[in-house]
């Protein structure tokens, strides 16, 4: 088996135990407390290291050997969630336990992802950037996405410890798959005088905003994920208030929209070969605007999963386009920190959008949350495109 596809079978198979955890863990907190607020708390546990470390994770995915960086973090993760499982079927395991080591994986994911995020460009020629990046970002969204967590609930519904064990063996075969992989990702940078954390951290940070190209994508990413979060965390009730569906149909139509992602990751390099970025990116926006006027129009629930199809398609093509421009345009002795940077602003705005549309739907209904994200989307596509179109590549 090739280097690439070694590190595409490590990528899927640890999404695929995080996605089983991702279930597994709010689970177990709702077997020890029917508080919604520590059922909840778990999803906060397991996010917030991406806020809290995603900066000096990227600068140490800069200092370090990529690889070994992300061997470590992958093996710890695997270590911790055994060692909750034996915990739990030894009864010992507590709210605390659980809580504890939610946020020892989210942090272990953290520095993991900011390693594994760089390394592609070393496997592949250029030229495949696009195409790798679909294969890896496609795969692991299905594992992650469609399979991990059905398999999670499943799992947990046999013995509650069962879906840890799983995920803690996913940990062990990516971390030995990783290991596998060939001695290609020394540090990109070496230096002969000791900065601060802070002083790299900074670097990166000015270094993003100063280019105009990866500068605006970023700020454009914050756009698509505040108005798609905005609505997106309300679609349970919009599944069961708008369309007049079953709870139980809040899945299905989650899937089938998670369906349309997976096409566009593997659709992208293809479409990203025929249209320019200046054209493209502002054409997705476009799209979800779209997307998101005939979520707030329609009852009917087969326009509505259609709509939101869409929506997935076009958010499935922006991952793999976006992502190929940082590691193609970025120096690799910045790119763990550029990398950082540009996912720590986007994971603050998801939470952000969420907010936003939740205060809309308490104001105006849960219609409003797409009507005004409208204007943003549009906005920013118009933007995006004279930003985009006329700046200069580094």
């Amino acid at each position: 088996m090739s280097a690439f596809w070694r590190f595409w079978a490590a990528s899927s198979v640890a999404r695929l135990g995080g996605g089983t955890g991702a279930a597994a863990f709010p689970l177990a907190a709702a077997a020890l407390s029917s508080e919604p607020i520590h059922v909840a708390g778990i999803a906060v546990a397991l996010e917030l290291p991406w806020l809290l470390f995603g900066l000096p994770a990227g600068a140490l995915a800069d200092r370090r050997d990529r690889r070994t960086l992300a061997v470590a973090a992958t093996a710890t993760q695997g270590a911790l969630v055994i060692v909750l499982a034996v915990a739990m079927i030894t009864g010992v395991a507590g709210m605390a336990m659980i809580y504890a080591a939610a946020f020892g994986m989210g942090t272990c994911a953290t520095f993991a992802g900011s390693a594994v995020r760089t390394m592609t460009p070393a496997l592949v020629e250029p030229a495949d950037l696009e195409r790798a990046n679909g294969r890896i970002i496609t795969a692991g969204n299905a594992s992650g996405e469609l399979v991990g967590p059905p398999l999670g609930s499943a799992l947990f519904g046999l013995v509650a410890a069962v879906p840890f064990f799983f995920q803690g063996l996913t940990n062990v075969a990516a971390t030995f798959l990783l290991g596998s992989l060939p001695d290609r990702f020394a540090p990109g940078r070496q230096t002969t005088t000791v900065r601060g954390a802070l002083s790299e951290i900074w670097e990166g940070i000015r270094w993003l905003v100063g280019h105009r190209r990866l500068g605006s994508i970023t700020v454009l990413t914050m756009v698509f994920v505040i108005t798609d979060s905005a609505w997106f965390a309300l679609l349970a009730l919009y599944v069961t208030e708008i369309l007049h569906l079953p709870p139980s149909a809040y899945g299905i139509v989650v899937g089938i929209a998670a369906a349309g992602g997976l096409v566009g990751g593997l659709a992208a390099a293809t479409i990203a070969r025929v249209l320019p970025t200046h054209v493209l990116l502002p054409g997705l926006l476009v799209a979800a605007a779209a997307g998101q006027v005939v979520l707030a129009v329609t009852g009917g629930a087969v326009v509505a999963t259609a709509a939101l199809a869409v929506s997935a398609f076009a958010f499935g093509i922006w991952d793999v386009v976006t992502v190929t421009q940082f590691q193609r345009h970025t120096p690799n002795g910045l790119m763990g920190r550029v990398m950082a940077a540009d996912r720590t602003a986007i994971m603050g705005a998801s939470p952000l959008g969420a907010l936003l549309g939740g205060l809309a739907a308490n104001a105006w209904g849960l219609r409003a949350p797409l009507l005004l994200g409208l204007p943003i989307l549009l906005g920013g596509a118009f933007l995006g495109w004279r930003l985009l179109r006329t700046a200069r590549l580094k």
